[in-house]
């Protein structure tokens, strides 16, 4: 079987957030499995010069863009046993930011083009998947179907779209695409947005793929209601036998703190003991009381109301009132930044705000921390809880999305679960949830019980990647 991931990032060559991480993870898990899974995306400027330097180029062509024809390079090289190629066009990606322009819809569809386009000259490599991810390549399925499907290498290949986070749709005026896709836009108008003639890629994909997926079992229910479907509830209700709830994995060669280079002490979960000490590191180097008794929280995070800051920002004084210490780390919104630079600086022996994002920064707080803090309005899936666990750094989540799929709440009569959870959108039961926690915390025997409950936790991307080959395998029966 061959599958062919399309997406606007890939970690190691480029990241912005859970996406590239996925589009990296899954098809090294996948070709675990016997499955000929590669990767394509575009070539962007800020990929770093290392692998540039490594690529081949395999094919250069022009792609109809409209009335237009723009030239697409194609390049190629393998990381970690995993083919990638990349769609080279300096005109759309030799940009500073890799999305938040104002032609982002023709930048992608320019993209999905040319993906299809580049089968042509990917050898003996005919996908018999195409796997989108989120809106940059919703409009590809809806190009498969209605403008590619009469060749006979295309005819037979099927689409599957994921959806990530619903919450970006990539929505464009009609004016702003003009002819740049030859489609039916009775599928693309969407009615809440008919007022401004709008085309919505994630409603392309979600309409046009042959299967979609999420990636959690819960969000693939609660989209389906008003609250969490962000206008397409209604949609992706009348597209239930086709949806899908995948929860996503972690790769564990790259989040482990047995072997995790980032961190200063390494452990596992039969030598916690040295966890600790990764702890009263970090205490030092934020100027914190260096104590190992006082529990820390850890918050790795976009600053964005998305992850239930509100909740934080609604409670922090009474946190900050607890006998604990909370490391943050992560940017976006600055209402957010602003605040928590504010309690930082008149707290700083209890709260360190790193405004920024800092790989490095982030893995020693999930090793050094002993709680991990997040309240999730909507969480798709969620990878910070999954990392947490790893790492034994005990998740604190409102149950939502994959993070009621992943996260045990701890059963103090048994023993059994891996965190803590509320179930309410409220700063009282956050708050409540918390104090559980440090309560259970006073009790060494019963709380390191918890993190090896915690660090023993699969979340790897194996179970994964074989539910998405079981689907595969029954779309091209």
């Amino acid at each position: 079987m061959k599958v062919l991931f399309v997406a606007s990032e890939a970690y190691p060559f480029i990241k912005t957030g859970g996406l590239g991480d996925v589009v990296y993870a899954l098809p090294k898990a996948l070709r675990k499995l016997g499955i000929d899974a590669r990767v394509i995306i575009p070539r962007y400027n800020s990929i770093p010069l290392s692998f540039k330097n490594c690529m081949e180029n395999i094919a250069s062509f022009n792609v109809e863009v409209g009335w237009r024809k723009q030239y697409c390079g194609l390049e190629y090289l393998t990381y970690d046993d995993v083919p990638y190629y990349f769609i080279d066009n300096e005109y759309y990606f030799k940009r500073p930011q890799i999305y938040g322009y104002y032609d982002d819809g023709e930048r992608f569809s320019y993209f999905s083009r040319a993906v299809l386009d580049s089968i042509k000259y990917m050898g003996d490599f005919v996908p018999d998947i195409i796997h989108c991810n989120d809106w940059q390549t919703g409009i590809l399925p809806a190009l498969l179907k209605e403008n590619y499907s009469y060749d006979t290498l295309y005819s037979k290949i099927k689409s599957v779209f994921t959806i990530h986070n619903l919450q970006y749709q990539g929505i464009f005026p009609n004016e702003i695409l003009g002819d740049i896709i030859d489609l039916d836009r009775e599928y693309f108008n969407d009615d809440a947005l008919k007022f401004y003639d709008s085309v919505s890629f994630m409603k392309g994909g979600i309409v046009y793929s042959d299967a979609v997926t999420t990636v959690s079992k819960t969000y693939a229910k609660e989209i389906r209601t008003p609250f969490y479907g962000e206008r397409l509830d209604g949609l992706l209700s009348s597209k239930a036998d086709k949806l899908y709830g995948i929860v996503n994995g972690i790769d564990y060669e790259l989040y482990n703190p047995k072997v995790d280079k980032k961190i200063l002490y390494n452990y596992d979960a039969l030598n916690i003991g040295e966890k600790v000490k990764n702890k009263l590191e970090l205490q030092e180097q934020l100027g914190f009381t260096v104590c190992d008794e006082i529990p820390m929280i850890g918050i790795v995070t976009r600053l964005v109301k998305q992850k239930g800051l509100d909740l934080i920002v609604d409670k922090l004084q009474e946190l900050l009132s607890l006998p604990i210490q909370i490391v943050l780390l992560g940017n976006g919104d600055g209402y957010y930044e602003d605040i928590f630079r504010y309690y930082a600086s008149i707290y700083p022996s209890r709260i360190s705000a790193n405004i920024l994002f800092d790989e490095k920064r982030a893995q020693q707080i999930y090793a050094a921390s002993d709680m991990f803090l997040m309240p999730s309005l909507f969480e798709p899936c969620g990878i910070g809880q999954l990392i947490a666990l790893k790492y034994g750094s005990i998740p604190i989540v409102r149950e939502t999305g994959g993070l009621k799929d992943t996260i045990i709440p701890y059963n103090k009569y048994t023993g059994k679960g891996n965190g803590f959870s509320f179930s309410n959108y409220s700063g009282e039961e956050l708050l409540d949830t918390i104090i559980k926690a440090l309560e259970l915390y006073s009790d060494k025997a019963a709380w390191n019980k918890l993190v090896q409950n915690a660090m023993s936790s699969n979340n790897s991307w194996e179970t994964s990647a074989k539910n998405y080959m079981d689907l595969y395998s029954n779309l091209i029966k």
